[in-house]
């Protein structure tokens, strides 16, 4: 989160526009080392507000908020950079047409220009937009793309280590799932995450039980295991989108490779899959980090910046 190349410019301009400590834009402005005029156009491009009138606006949520649990007027205004509790008062009612001792009385949220307020007890809250943006995924879409390129990322890591690496049972005796079998080795667990798809997507589509020979550590490396799995996920995908555009996602597969067969719903082998992806990744995780291969968080959080 400290890398430069990272930093998310609007919560350093808004920390920024909300420190108690900042009494003016100027003191705004250095703070983010930027000029008053450049931080000011930078402001007003990304929230469509002034920073004053964006700091004045945050700052009265925040102390209407707090007056409404309690806190004396004199306190929050003194924290809320007021030069006094008379002129607080007078920006309080004049904003929100009562006093501050019947701040209970209101909603502290204002009307804003940008859907950004004051979101307790410390944060900020900016509204999302749909006319603006009619596409925002959901979130099991985003979860199912973030795991086929976390996944992705992960074979692209593994791909560094040695043969003999790729296969040492670094985990011994290591389950997921019993009918799964062990996975001790790097190349058994990404092995094991590529092949639940395969198995999930056979069941679906009505085929035989696949062969495991495509993620068998001792039979193909890092890279011929990517080639595949970059196959399968196109499929995963494929098959989930065709499913949930149809509205079919609550269809029950009757499945005939288990033993005894069982019922499952899709939306219940989609989960099924997410969950036990998401473990097996963070045991990879930690393996690469014993061969000495740092992977990162894998946080779907840092993924959704990146992209």
């Amino acid at each position: 989160m400290n890398d430069p190349a990272r930093r998310d410019r609007l919560r350093e301009l808004l920390d920024a526009v909300t420190d108690a400590g900042n009494s003016g834009v100027g003191d705004m402005a250095r703070s983010t080392y930027a000029s008053e005029f450049h931080f000011s156009r930078e402001v007003r491009r990304l929230t469509g507000e002034a920073p004053a009138a964006l700091r004045r606006r945050v700052m009265l949520e925040r102390a209407a908020w707090r007056l409404q649990h309690g806190e004396p007027v004199s306190a929050v205004a003194a924290d809320e950079g007021w030069s006094s509790p008379e002129v607080f008062s007078r920006a309080f009612r004049r904003t929100y047409g009562v006093p501050p001792s019947q701040a209970v009385d209101v909603h502290f949220r204002l009307p804003s220009p940008n859907g950004l307020h004051f979101h307790p007890p410390q944060s900020l809250w900016l509204d999302s937009d749909r006319s603006d943006d009619p596409g925002v995924p959901d979130i099991a879409a985003l979860m199912i793309a973030h795991d086929i390129d976390d996944t992705t990322y992960l074979l692209t890591r593994a791909a560094e280590l040695t043969r003999a690496q790729w296969t040492a049972e670094v985990a011994p005796g290591q389950t997921v799932l019993e009918w799964d079998g062990p996975e001790p080795s790097v190349g058994a667990v990404l092995g094991a995450l590529v092949w639940n798809k395969e198995v999930w997507l056979a069941t679906i589509a009505g085929e035989d039980f696949p062969s495991r020979a495509a993620t068998q550590p001792d039979l193909v490396d890092a890279r011929t295991l990517a080639a595949h799995h970059d196959d399968i996920a196109k499929r995963w995908r494929a098959m989930i989108s065709e499913y949930a555009a149809a509205g079919r996602l609550g269809d029950t597969v009757i499945d005939a490779l288990c033993d005894p067969p069982e019922s499952f719903q899709l939306y219940g082998i989609v989960a099924h899959v997410l969950t036990y992806s998401a473990h097996r990744r963070e045991l990879v995780r930690a393996m690469l980090a014993g061969h000495g291969v740092p992977t990162g968080l894998g946080d779907p959080l840092d993924w959704m910046r990146g992209r």
